[in-house]
């Protein structure tokens, strides 16, 4: 049931003890707005809000928010970084190896069951990433009507 309270954007990064700059403010809008988004697309998104901004200042704003826990940076293999503002639960990713495309997936078993080794050689295990590799619905589809319009090979 809502409440009716009222949000200030700014709190999570007061919590955080962060000074509040616009910079932070557009970054943590674009990734909640693109979750998954790259730098380069937090960016274009920053940049569309709040006009002329660094590119360096994002970064600095993206490395802060991450440090801080605000959002999540996963980096799929042979894939640039992604972030999202999902960072309260432990979820992991399943990402596309055609278009790229990355979707949010929970644990398979219960809350947490990737995080119990099976040798934790001492270490205490507070997360795991787990990226699940595969091809997402339209890339198959783009795939079966490919397939569909090649000519059969000729019999020689």
């Amino acid at each position: 049931m809502p409440t009716g309270k009222v949000v200030d954007p700014a709190d999570p990064l007061r919590q955080h003890g962060l000074q509040v700059t616009a910079q932070r403010l557009a970054v943590l809008r674009a990734v909640s707005g693109r979750p998954h988004a790259t730098a380069d697309e937090i960016e274009e998104l920053v940049r569309a809000e709040i006009g002329a901004v660094s590119r360096q200042a994002v970064y600095d704003a993206l490395g802060t928010l991450t440090d801080r826990g605000l959002i999540r940076r996963i980096q799929p293999a042979r894939s640039p970084a992604r972030y999202e503002d999902r960072v309260d639960d432990n979820h992991h990713h399943l990402v596309c190896r055609s278009c790229g495309i990355t979707v949010d997936v929970r644990c398979a078993v219960g809350a947490t069951p990737c995080l119990v080794a099976a040798d934790d050689n001492g270490f205490i295990v507070d997360e795991a990433e787990v990226i699940y590799w595969g091809t997402c619905p339209a890339c198959q589809r783009a795939a079966r009507r490919l397939r569909g319009r090649r000519p059969e090979p000729s019999a020689a």
